[in-house]
């Protein structure tokens, strides 16, 4: 009988222990919250506060439009379109190949310019998930580009997930969002 106290008090404690590890993950910010709000894929000067988002120094000159490309003194981002992906792919399609081509022909060109490529997903799947999708897709780029010849060193990969869909998209936008975007770095 004396053991009952003994194993109960032990079980009460560990459940103690228990629950006090458990607890809710982190609510994820919603896009509208965030610095450049929903659906904010593509750089739009008008849209936010870049230099506060970090994504360009507030002291340069400023971003330039040339028909959807927006340069400023470190990078160029649409000068090259993205590569799409299916649906929960990181296969690079046949037609998609000639953008990484343009890519590797672009820096050739220009032997001081570097690639950041970026993989984005839809909305769909968790953040962990997406986020390791994003970095699958952008490794297939990179790992294409090298293929055929553009030096490893000259290539910078980051996976966005899918900080930038849109929620609840339809079908033709989500298409939209499972993408690597090739950003040009000057520096």
């Amino acid at each position: 009988m004396k053991l009952l106290p003994k194993t109960l008090s032990f079980s009460l404690l560990a459940c103690a222990v228990l629950f006090a590890g458990c607890s809710k993950k982190p609510k994820r910010p919603s896009p509208s919250d965030t610095v450049l709000g929903q659906g904010a894929g593509a750089l739009d000067p008008s849209a936010a506060d870049l230099g506060a988002a970090g994504l360009v120094d507030p002291s340069a000159a400023g971003l330039q439009n040339r028909s959807g490309v927006f340069e400023d003194e470190n990078m160029i981002k649409g000068l090259i379109q993205p590569v799409y992906f299916d649906f929960d792919s990181s296969a690079i399609k046949a037609s998609e190949r000639s953008k990484l081509q343009e890519a590797q022909k672009h820096l050739s060109e220009n032997a001081d310019h570097r690639l950041l490529l970026e993989g984005h997903c839809d909305w769909r799947g968790t953040a962990e998930y997406n986020l390791g999708l994003g970095d699958r897709r952008a490794a297939a780029a990179r790992q294409y580009l090298e293929s055929i010849g553009v030096a490893t060193a000259k290539i910078e990969i980051r996976s966005k997930g899918d900080l930038d869909a849109i929620e609840n998209a339809a079908e033709d936008q989500m298409a939209k969002d499972r993408r690597v975007e090739i950003i040009i770095l000057k520096k």
